[in-house]
């Protein structure tokens, strides 16, 4: 998109300058936001908080960066699979991934329309609920008096806890116990469509990917970092059929999901199973990246599968968060 000058503002741009507040700037960020890494060897990788060799999640990642680096005191990110999640838990920020349709995508770059989100990514929790008001022109919930006494919390074990690596693990069990001493009941539970549903990814994300990107891509295909130029073009794979009949499966499974957490006031899983790879690593390693990426994306994804709003916190251990989905 080098030389692309939008004639307007986004919706939910607009809106936050009407609010009062100044946009910095555009950040960096993985190409047309394909990517839960926040690599981009062609312009620029914005480097991890916690470790600057290291990745910084994506695709949102400068939104991110700006944030934790305290360049800026919010940043506004697109998720279409956790591009605000993944930025956030990795930078120790609060981020929230919003139900589709909750912010306008008027004038947003799409990825997936029927995934794509506007969020927040934050210091804090206040400052998300601050952000997400100016954007879609209205008032910050009241959070004065909040508590977790009587909050109905479940575990999801199924599909988040595949790949979890010993420290995000352990983190997330500790915020699990603080949860509980707040208040909070916490059960686990299982549900088979979620499982259902991760299986149809490939034929849902990079076949409406590919088909609204492809003309751009196949023009000037080097101008694109290979793995990530791969993942689009994969969903030619894909035929029209399998498409429509993936779509009608994930809308019975949303289905099944809703009734079966009706009883809970949020599902509770690690945000992300991994912490974030070694920039060079990445890079040296094709396969290394590809296989880092899907499972930076693993745990956010079932929030976009679903239809989802997704808040993540901080757990006090470096770039490991809890994920609250509602």
């Amino acid at each position: 998109l080098k030389g692309r000058v939008a004639e307007r503002d986004a919706r939910v741009l607009a809106s936050a300058t009407h609010a009062g507040l100044v946009c910095l700037g555009k950040t960096q960020m993985t190409e047309l936001a394909f990517s839960g890494l926040g690599l981009n060897p062609v312009t620029a990788s914005p480097p991890c908080v916690n470790d600057e060799e290291a990745v910084s999640g994506g695709s949102s990642s400068g939104a991110a960066t700006s944030v934790a680096f305290g360049l800026a005191a919010a940043g506004i990110g697109s998720d279409t699979g956790g591009s605000v999640r993944v930025p956030s838990v990795w930078n120790d920020l609060v981020g929230l991934k919003t139900v589709a349709g909750r912010l306008s995508l008027e004038g947003v770059v799409p990825l997936c329309a029927r995934f794509d989100t506007v969020g927040p990514l934050c210091r804090t929790v206040e400052d998300a609920g601050l952000l997400l008001a100016v954007m879609e022109n209205g008032k910050a919930a009241d959070l004065r008096g909040a508590t977790l006494k009587g909050a109905r919390l479940a575990v999801l074990k199924t599909s988040a806890f595949d790949n979890l690596r010993d420290a995000p693990r352990a983190a997330f069990q500790s915020a699990v116990e603080r949860l509980a001493s707040a208040g909070a009941a916490v059960q686990e539970i299982e549900l088979k469509c979620v499982s259902d549903a991760m299986s149809l990814s490939g034929q849902l994300f990079a076949p409406e990917a590919y088909g609204t990107w492809r003309h751009l891509i196949e023009a000037n295909p080097e101008a694109m970092y290979a793995p990530v130029r791969e993942r689009f073009q994969s969903g030619a794979n894909t035929s029209a059929p399998d498409f429509v009949a993936a779509w009608q499966a994930l809308d019975r499974h949303r289905a099944e999901y809703a009734d079966a957490t009706a009883g809970f006031d949020a599902l509770i899983l690690p945000t992300c199973p991994i912490t974030p790879p070694k920039i060079a690593a990445v890079t040296e390693d094709h396969d290394f990246f590809t296989s880092e990426n899907l499972l930076a994306l693993q745990n956010t994804r079932i929030g976009n599968l679903m239809g989802l709003a997704g808040l993540t916190l901080p757990t006090g251990v470096p770039s490991c968060g809890i994920l609250f989905q509602g």
